[in-house]
């Protein structure tokens, strides 16, 4: 066995060239090396301790833990539906299972509120009084604010005066006007004409308006179903009484108390009839609805049903009563929101898609097996026809940098009004003219064109789309008063003139163009403008498609970038010709592996039930964790304003920076995750004068260490699986490679007991690398969240960048772990000394690794289209045949989502028997021989190799 050195993070000895060599322990002339040991053995204990710190982790989570919460309904105040015990002393809601609907009392009054407290009488008892009584507001910074909370005087907060429904300048006309609005909102058989746009309440509840905000009108609570009828409400039940009055920090809560609270008088006594009277409410009992009687107050007019089948989400829509008196209009209220349509067409088209599946699911498994089949065709055929796909491909970039340029050019000019295509006609038209011309010597005659082109004399003979012009003096059928006789000044004499472009006018005339033209030889098309000669992008006279002239310099300089590039790709790709044959050669290999040896595939298919088992294991053990929120993470008292509790944020965009950009931080949102904000109707009146109703509600998880431990177990272990499958293909690519008989070699068993046997430590300490690179990029993840949370934009935008730069070197490490892998397959050495030669490998032959990568970028993307095309067609006209009644969208997706799926387990291993089968060339190629197994493509390759390897550079570097 090899000599093995330190735990983990130490490597073999080697001689640092990293070279394949004969007579040594990097020798492959009879295949990867017989004679090995295990590498990197001390990483296996650590990852075993990985895996039962994380058990431990784990069943403390089950302790405490509830994953129900990440998923339970959660109402207006973050209490959760179904839980005995929510946070902060809420409500007791195990048996309020659905999130429904009640009336948000304090929203559907507010404006009849407001009628009645800004009404003219109101403004008389508050502000001016009358010989027997004086006013109810003495101060004038109240008489101030009473003016400006009802909009009654020009004021900041005020765009003009409110519309409440009209005046009330009479005890009469508050009580018939208040006492008619609120019986619609308090009696449930006035249902349908509170939505009537002629009942009371019409200018508000009756437009689509109010549809739009339905939500604002509404409190989201737990009860025990979205339809709460009789059953629900049994003998003891006892229905509550809330009288409504305006929130504490209301603008107008003064008004109302001071009027509500008035000795009775001729001012007052309606107000308070009114007041105590009519803004009685009936709401649920508390066993029914566990919340103050203001939040449940049943929504008149409306029904309440789940959103899906056994959903505990509710939807509403009207009552048949309310639809049948208003017909149309809440029809097309509803049509032009699409709430209802939209919630219950969702419920239902996700339940017709399930059963949709159901029916089909015949179908979906032959589709299933057709996509392996296809798969297989694929890289069968791949072998035959990659040469011809690949270059096509080069031909496909190429065409794309010239079209891509030719769009931004023609972008740069195009007219306002006119179409893509027609500009880019006239653009090419123009300079095949003006190449044409000077192709023929040109002329010494000026093409200048000024104004209208009256005076123009150049030498242009076509059109703007092309069409050739004919005489002046010639015989035609058409324009014939167009001659030199009738306008000598500009087209005489004819055989100067002859059929160039000209602008022929009298001074006197009425009719006239705006620049040059001709009669055309198309009878279809008479006439038509011209540019002069060598004009390309002219002037647009009704402006540009693109206004911005800066947007425009844009777009033509970018042209000229595409077009640059474009001849930059045609230059290397002709340089590297003949690293391009020896990628597809290489590709040819890999698919005659893949052809001779089809169960390797079930590598990919074993990873991938292996992580769909740990991935599902992992997300229920982490959600005890995550649910497990700390009863001090979000503040329980109260605050004065939203803003205080919410937090304001900044309008500015990321490039921009100063005193207005900063925000402030919420006292509920200053850390993220983040929890909510809620208006409480029971304030906090400590301070009198500054009641506080705003609190917090706590986010459904949190992130604790104990989290951060699961996690990096979490992609330790992923990383683990996609690690060992990558040493398992190299190292039977590798078997297969320098077989003498490719054709009945079969080589995955024997690779699978070698990596088991000896290089589990190695995919464990590859793979441990990637997690921690990985960990880094989500912790900065977690710290941007907060700075953002904490409203520091430079610190978020800081992170952001930190994150790009460790996703870069995170691929970096993939790449040249995947390659250490390789090496590891063939040579049997530690980790650390494989990516060590492993990256003085990709050093020595940059460009036929640079090759192989864009390459193999253009087959995958390749495979892919081929594989989901083929399977997604083939599985549409098979539901047509099998199941002609069903609607084909919903499998049709599912059909992609598989051939996806297939696609990627084929070309994840087709890839990295490319990479393989590269790296045993090398090895070949470096050591001199060995070319008896080399396949037969490849073979003229080696030669050319070996001839060059006879007379070395003097270096020893080997660019090719």
């Amino acid at each position: 066995p090899a000599a093995m050195g330190s735990s983990c993070g130490c490597c073999r000895s080697g001689d640092g060239q990293g070279t394949f060599q004969r007579g040594g322990d990097k020798d492959l002339s009879n295949g990867p090396v017989k004679n090995r040991g295990c590498t990197d053995p001390f990483c296996i204990p650590v990852f075993l301790a990985a895996q039962v710190t994380f058990i431990i982790v784990t069943i403390w989570g089950f302790a405490d833990g509830n994953p129900t919460k990440l998923y339970k309904p959660r109402d207006f105040q973050g209490a959760y539906c179904g839980v005995q015990e929510n946070w902060n002393n809420g409500p007791n809601t195990e048996a309020q299972t659905r999130l429904s609907y009640t009336m948000n009392v304090t929203s559907m009054s507010e404006v009849v509120m407001k009628q009645l407290v800004c009404s003219s009488w109101s403004q008389k008892a508050l502000l001016n009084g009358d010989s027997s009584n004086a006013p109810l507001l003495m101060n004038q910074t109240e008489k101030d604010k009473y003016l400006c909370s009802c909009c009654l005087a020009p004021c900041a907060s005020c765009t003009g005066a409110l519309n409440n429904g009209g005046d009330l300048d009479s005890p009469a006309r508050i009580t018939e006007i208040i006492t008619a609005r609120m019986k619609e909102l308090t009696d449930p058989s006035l249902a349908k004409d509170l939505f009537s746009p002629a009942g009371n309440n019409g200018q508000l509840f009756s437009t689509d308006a109010f549809w739009n905000e339905a939500t604002r009108y509404m409190n989201l609570v737990c009860l025990p179903s979205c339809d709460i009828n009789a059953g629900y409400l049994n003998e003891t039940s006892i229905m509550r009484k809330y009288t409504y009055e305006p929130p504490m920090d209301h603008d107008l809560y003064f008004a109302w108390t001071a009027m509500k609270d008035a000795e009775t008088n001729a001012l007052t006594e309606a107000f308070r009839v009114e007041a105590s009277q009519r803004f009685d409410f009936t709401a649920y009992p508390e066993d029914v609805c566990p919340y103050p009687a203001q939040m449940c107050v049943p929504m008149p007019g409306m029904t309440f049903q789940e959103m899906g089948v056994a959903s505990q989400y509710c939807t509403f829509g009207m009552t048949a009563q309310v639809i049948g008196a208003v017909g149309d209009v809440a029809a097309s209220a509803f049509e032009s929101l699409g709430l209802d349509s939209i919630t219950n067409a969702a419920g239902e088209s996700f339940g017709k898609w399930v059963g949709d599946f159901q029916q089909a699911f015949d179908t979906f498994i032959i589709v299933s097996v057709l996509s392996f089949v296809v798969g297989l065709l694929f890289i069968i055929t791949l072998r035959f026809v990659i040469g011809c796909c690949v270059w096509i491909a080069v031909a496909c970039t190429v065409l794309m940098f010239f079209f891509g340029g030719g769009i931004l050019f023609v972008l740069s000019a195009q007219c306002d009004g006119a179409g893509l295509l027609e500009s880019g006609h006239q653009q090419i038209r123009a300079i095949i003219v003006a190449g044409g011309h000077a192709i023929s010597g040109g002329s010494d005659v000026s093409e200048e064109l000024k104004d209208d082109g009256a005076n123009y004399r150049g030498r242009q003979q076509s059109t703007i789309n092309g069409k050739s012009c004919l005489p002046w003096d010639g015989t035609r059928r058409y324009l014939t008063n167009y001659n030199s006789a009738e306008y000598p000044d500009t087209l005489s004499p004819p055989n100067e003139t002859r059929n160039y472009c000209r602008n022929p006018y009298h001074v006197n005339d009425t009719i006239k163009a705006r620049t040059i033209w001709c009669v055309t030889s198309d009878p279809m098309v008479q006439w038509e403008e011209c540019l002069p000669v060598g004009v390309i992008q002219p002037e647009c006279a009704r402006g540009y498609q693109v206004s911005g002239k800066s947007a425009r310099d844009a777009l033509f300089y970018s042209s000229f970038v595409v077009w640059g590039l474009g001849g930059l790709w045609m230059i290397l790709v002709m340089c590297f010709i003949q690293r391009i044959r020896l990628a597809i050669a290489l590709n040819k290999v890999a698919a005659v592996y893949l052809s001779t040896n089809p169960s390797t595939l079930l590598i990919p298919i074993v990873q991938a039930v292996a992580a769909v088992l740990w991935i599902s294991t992992w997300f229920y053990c982490a959600s005890f964790l995550l649910s497990q929120v700390p009863a001090d993470y979000t503040p329980t008292g109260y605050f004065a304003t939203y803003a205080e509790a919410f937090g304001v944020g900044s309008d500015c965009a990321f490039w921009e920076f100063g005193d207005h950009c900063k925000g402030t931080p919420g006292k509920c949102t200053d850390k993220w995750p983040t929890g909510s904000v809620w208006k409480d109707s029971d304030c906090d009146v400590s301070d009198p004068s500054d009641p506080k109703c705003w609190r917090c509600a706590p986010p459904r998880y949190v992130f604790d260490w104990r989290f951060a431990v699961s996690f990096f177990v979490f992609l330790w272990n992923n990383a683990f699986n996609v690690a060992l499958g990558q040493m398992l293909i190299a190292m039977a690519v590798g078997l297969w490679f320098f077989s003498a008989n490719k054709a009945t070699t079969f080589v995955v068993k024997q690779g699978v007991g070698v990596v088991f046997r000896y290089h589990i430590g190695t995919v464990a300490l590859g793979s441990f690398i990637v997690a921690v690179v990985q960990f880094i990029r989500y912790v900065m993840k977690f710290f941007e969240k907060q700075a953002a949370a904490q409203k520091n934009r430079v610190m978020a935008l800081v992170l952001r960048c930190l994150q790009c730069c460790i996703w870069c070197f995170e691929k970096c490490i993939k790449y040249l772990n995947k390659n250490a892998y390789i090496q590891t397959a063939l040579l049997g050495t530690w980790f650390c000394t494989s990516a060590k030669n492993a990256f003085w490998l990709i050093a020595r032959n940059m460009l036929r690794f640079g090759t192989m990568a864009v390459l193999g970028s253009i087959i995958s993307a390749i495979g892919f289209i081929t594989i989901m095309a083929s399977t997604s067609v083939g599985g549409y006209f098979l539901m047509k045949q099998m199941h002609p009644d069903i609607a084909p969208l919903m499998p049709i997706i599912l059909f992609c989502i598989v051939s996806y799926v297939v696609a990627k387990l084929y070309m994840n291993v087709f890839n990295l028997a490319v990479d393989t089968s590269l790296q045993c060339f090398l090895a070949v190629e470096e050591m001199g021989c060995g070319a008896e197994y080399i396949p037969n493509v490849l073979k003229k390759f080696v030669d050319t190799s070996t001839r060059k390897l006879a007379n070395p550079r003097p270096n020893g570097v080997d660019l090719d």
